[in-house]
């Protein structure tokens, strides 16, 4: 890629860095937190397997793009949430909105008033659809969309792409990972999976079963689907979605993290899509548990109420589902967006962020062993051994080291509106010193420098 000759003040930076090293506090949380919750989180993303040792075990509170642990570290965060903080933590013009609603009471024994609000407003935002769904989190309504696709067609099996990370909490996708302990193999068999970005793949896979895939699910694109030659992700997802109806199966778009990132709703706007149906969270709320299935009415309606005598479809029915306060942060997160161009702050950010990240590794001469994606919506960092291997361990040093210069990483920055460019330029700091002697270390062992073990993926198959 050309980077352009943006300076960045990296000895200036250098000297604002926190330098951590007290972690006190969080070492006596994590060893009580096991006895109580199994993983010691409520996300597995979020539990000690997944962070350096020194690193803090748990979260007082955050700001804007900061957060503080519970010995009063300060962090840059560059995963907001697992992407679901769009704006920034404790975002003022969402919290007072909320403040609002929490005063008129937040749970009723019928719909309250703003469940129609927010269904207009949203639908608005994808006139492809004319019908949504709420609920609390995205396994709900991706599960809930498959469940449509299965009644509306009558077939059983569900289709996926077997490279992409998480779809659903539930059997139907938990079972064809290597998680898949405690699931039936005659449920995993019901789901069946294609190559991502592959129509060929897809095409396959349709003629292997024929009249008996009920729906194609997929997220619309990935940061990394940009390092692919030649590929256009809007013209593959039209491709998908047509195949899929000559075949007379159901698309579903899952734009949990694409939502309000990639564009505003999302990708379904950004390639004009027509697919069958939509699921949506995280970045919609800035943070609050609001997530939404969209689609459209012919399908929706299976789990309506209204067509007399047709057999019904228990479709989604939460208690929490309709919290007004959830609801209200939803829609003062979009009337931000709509108001502030907060894509464009947002892609503007990751591009800055991805040339002075290159600026960073091309110091260190190390373009051959530490590379960053060039998307603009939540660029990743890959990392490798001086034998040019992608080495897990040396990817975990690099995050201690980022720990420890105050910044909190998971090889991802996900752009949100509270940041600014000084905190871009805050990460490339923290990189630039956490990349010195990056290639002797690996010589070495990083073992020999790194604290505890490296950390491990979600989705295996033994602890």
């Amino acid at each position: 890629m050309k980077i352009s000759q943006t300076k960045i003040t990296l000895n200036q930076c250098i000297n604002s860095l926190n330098m951590i090293s007290n972690f006190e506090k969080s070492e006596a949380y994590r060893k009580k937190i096991h006895n109580l919750i199994p993983g010691g989180a409520h996300t597995y993303s979020k539990g000690d397997d997944q962070f350096p040792l020194l690193s803090p075990a748990a979260i007082a509170y955050g700001k804007g793009g900061y957060l503080f642990d519970l010995d009063g570290n300060k962090f840059l965060d560059c995963s907001m949430g697992l992407t679901s903080v769009s704006l920034g933590h404790a975002y003022e013009p969402v919290l007072e909105r909320v403040r609002q609603e929490l005063e008129k009471g937040v749970n009723f024994m019928r719909p309250s008033y703003i469940e129609g609000e927010m269904a207009e407003k949203f639908l608005s935002l994808v006139p492809q659809h004319q019908m949504i769904k709420f609920a609390k989190n995205g396994s709900i309504v991706t599960t809930a969309a498959v469940k449509l696709a299965r009644a509306y067609t009558g077939r059983k099996l569900v289709a996926f792409p077997s490279d992409h990370p998480f779809y659903s909490y539930d059997d139907w996708f938990i079972g064809k990972t290597a998680c898949d302990f405690g699931v039936p193999e005659e449920i995993s068999a019901l789901s069946v999976t294609f190559k991502s970005c592959d129509l060929n793949s897809l095409i396959e896979l349709f003629n292997k079963y024929p009249g008996q895939i009920a729906c194609v699910i997929t997220e619309p694109e990935r940061s990394m689907d940009s390092e692919l030659p030649g590929y256009n992700a809007g013209e593959f997802l039209k491709q998908a979605i047509e195949l899929s109806h000559q075949n007379g199966a159901l698309f579903i778009i899952d734009e949990m993290i694409t939502g309000f990132k990639t564009d505003f709703p999302g990708s379904i706007k950004k390639y004009n899509l027509k697919p069958d149906m939509a699921t949506w969270g995280k970045g919609i709320a800035n943070g609050f548990s609001f997530c939404a299935l969209t689609g459209t009415k012919e399908v929706m309606e299976l789990g309506g109420i209204r067509n007399k005598g047709k057999e019904k479809v228990f479709l989604i029915s939460t208690t929490h589902g309709g919290e007004t306060h959830s609801i209200a942060a939803g829609l003062a997160t979009i009337a931000e967006f709509e108001n502030k161009n907060v894509i464009q702050h947002n892609q503007s950010l990751g591009n800055y962020f991805v040339e002075a990240v290159w600026n960073v590794i091309q110091t260190h001469k190390l373009s051959e062993y530490v590379s960053v994606l060039n998307s603009n919506w939540m660029p990743v960092l890959f990392f490798k051994d001086h034998q040019k291997q992608i080495c897990n361990g040396m990817r975990t040093y690099v995050l201690q080291q980022l720990i420890r210069n105050g910044v909190l990483c998971q090889g991802m920055f996900i752009p949100c509106f509270g940041h600014t460019k000084q905190d871009v330029e805050v990460f490339a700091a923290a990189l630039n010193d956490s990349l010195t002697n990056y290639l002797r270390i690996s010589e070495e062992g990083y073992a020999n420098y790194l604290k505890g073990e490296p950390t491990k993926p979600v989705f295996r198959k033994y602890l």
